[in-house]
């Protein structure tokens, strides 16, 4: 994936001269209107500079930026540097110049004159797929009705390779796009080789048995001995890769040849067959070039505007973003939102806490406990059943109608009866919960973690010999890890964008002030000294000098201009 990160630096300058601040509890928020009186206003007429120090009493008008001399406190790139956090970003205004310069809200719209435009069409992120299967340690014990034990293996790690193609710009203000992925094994990054043998479910078995269970009698023995015939067992031992990206089954084969429609794959049959080298759907998401406020939101889908996977409006929406930048300029109030075509659904995310990464200032957003939440504990999901124990999603309907289940890693926030019910599970908060952190001013991810658990409910059918006596219980297929963290000349960029520059020009203007202050104290003190001299030399003139008695040595009357006496007039 060949990613531009040359377009960085000048996305992040770009951001600039469209925010402004406001302090929390001074009731006023920036305007197109006047703004508020100021005691003392600096405006700086001309295009705003790469990096400027935004004051919370400051406000932007068309090609001039103005600040009140009351308020020093610096703020770069709109966002805090640490020094104030009661303030913080509310409100972004398509701000137009004059002059012939383009608004600057437009860099940061997906257009491609738009500084981010590659960068949105190539995510500055290196992604990567870790994947942990669940080895089944003893299957005949499970077909003979006794509680299955796994054991975790893994991860198989794989780089992810994203690119968008097909990109079309529509007259509704949206675009078009196809995301192509593939994905390709990292062996030093890895516990094991995709040669690796592993004990799994039979998901084309167990899944057919399912389908099968209130059928008549005699489909049942029929389907028996077909799985007799074909080899077909309950459990089976394969190969990672082939787990991952297809193996040959003659059951997929007569499956195909008789019932052509019912399956949604043709030959081999894998996990992620369908992820390799394809696509994602076709996305029309908002570009924000005539409404900001809804870039980057999904509009529609593979043509729809909502799916008809689920049973109510509400779990059938699709909300949102694709899941991978999302609009600018958040705050802690934001939530995330996004639209996944494997889930079959809209997700959404809530804001945890603020945090650093690698010393940039990031915003944490984290799957609320209702997310894989049945029916009955929240009432929202009761589209997303038939339901079973709350902390698992069923998602049967969008997957060829097979007992599939998706939830967090081992069951982590869901019914502690599920982890019970299966040995080797051992959930917790640190290892299996996922989170996304966001530069909040760009929307860009800095830091993220995607986990999730894919399952199959399996039980004995009675009928079909191949399942034995299996206990019902939704048995852990694996579980896999979306991450990725910026690195490299783009952290470098970030981290020298907004905070290296910020720092320095916090202490900056402390350093310009105390300069100034000397500057303004030089002429004074340079005055006083060349006027201290000339005062004490100075003769007092006549008119201020007080008055005296006469002196019994001196004449009573003085020649004015020479000091000496009078001669008295004669009579």
């Amino acid at each position: 994936m060949a990613l531009h990160f040359c377009n960085i630096s000048d996305f992040l300058r770009a951001l600039a001269p469209i925010v402004w601040l406001t302090h929390r509890g001074r009731g006023w928020e920036g305007s197109r209107g006047p703004p508020p009186p100021a005691r003392s206003t600096l405006c700086i007429h001309h295009p705003l500079p790469q990096l400027i120090s935004v004051p919370v009493d400051g406000w932007v008008r068309p090609n001039r930026f103005c600040v009140t001399h009351a308020h020093l406190y610096p703020w770069t790139a709109g966002y805090a540097t640490g020094s104030r956090p009661e303030a913080e970003v509310v409100r972004v205004q398509d701000l137009g110049q004059t002059g012939g310069h383009n608004p600057p809200v437009q860099n940061v719209r997906i257009d491609p004159n738009s500084l981010s435009f590659n960068m949105w069409k190539e995510i500055p992120v290196p992604f990567y797929l870790s994947v942990y299967f669940f080895d089944v340690v003893n299957p005949d014990a499970v077909l003979l009705g006794q509680k299955p034990q796994v054991r975790e293996r893994g991860p198989y790690v794989y780089r992810e390779f994203r690119h968008k193609s097909n990109i079309t710009f529509n007259d509704n203000d949206t675009v078009s796009f196809l995301e192509y992925r593939s994905f390709q094994f990292q062996p030093d990054k890895s516990h094991g080789l995709e040669s690796d043998y592993i004990v799994m479910p039979n998901i084309l078995v167990l899944a057919a048995a399912m389908m099968m269970e209130d059928k008549p009698m005699s489909l049942k023995l029929i389907m028996t001995l077909a799985f007799s015939t074909l080899g077909e067992r309950a459990f089976m031992n394969r190969t990672i890769g082939e787990i991952m990206w297809g193996y040959e089954d003659p059951l997929i084969h007569l499956i195909n040849k008789y019932l052509p429609n019912m399956l949604p794959f043709k030959g081999k049959f894998g996990l992620f067959a369908e992820l390799n080298n394809s696509d994602s759907g076709i996305f029309t998401v908002f570009t924000g070039v005539k409404d900001f406020s809804r870039i980057h939101l999904v509009d529609k889908w593979n043509g729809l505007s909502k799916v008809n996977f689920w049973h109510s409006d509400q779990c059938n929406m699709i909300n949102g973003t694709s899941g991978q930048m999302w609009a600018p300029f958040m705050t802690p109030e934001t939530s995330l939102e996004f639209y996944s075509p494997e889930a079959c659904r809209s997700m959404k995310l809530i804001y945890k806490e603020s945090g650093t990464f690698q010393g940039i200032p990031t915003y944490r957003f984290v799957a609320p406990s209702t997310l894989f939440a049945n029916g009955s504990v929240y009432p929202p999901n009761e589209g997303f059943c038939p339901c079973l124990e709350s902390g698992i999603q069923n998602v049967s309907t969008c997957r060829f109608n097979a007992p599939l289940f998706l939830s967090h890693p081992h069951f982590y926030n869901a019914d502690p009866m599920l982890a019970e019910a299966v040995l080797g599970l051992h959930p917790n908060q640190e290892e299996h919960s996922l989170f996304l952190d966001i530069h909040p001013v760009t929307g860009i991810p800095m830091n993220c973690s995607v986990k999730l658990q894919l399952s199959l409910y399996i039980k004995a059918i009675k009928g079909i010999g191949q399942t034995g006596k299996i206990q019902p219980v939704v048995l852990p297929l694996v579980w896999f890890e979306e991450s990725g963290a910026m690195e490299g000349k783009p952290l470098k960029t970030f981290y020298t964008q907004l905070v290296l520059m910020p720092n320095v020009l916090h202490y900056a203007q402390y350093v310009l002030l105390a300069l100034g202050c000397i500057l303004l104290l030089i002429p004074i003190i340079h005055q006083l000294r060349s006027q201290g001299p000339r005062d004490a030399t100075s003769q007092p003139s006549v008119a201020t000098q007080p008055d005296r008695l006469p002196s019994p040595y001196a004449p009573l009357l003085q020649d004015s201009l020479h000091g000496r006496p009078i001669s008295p007039t004669k009579v």
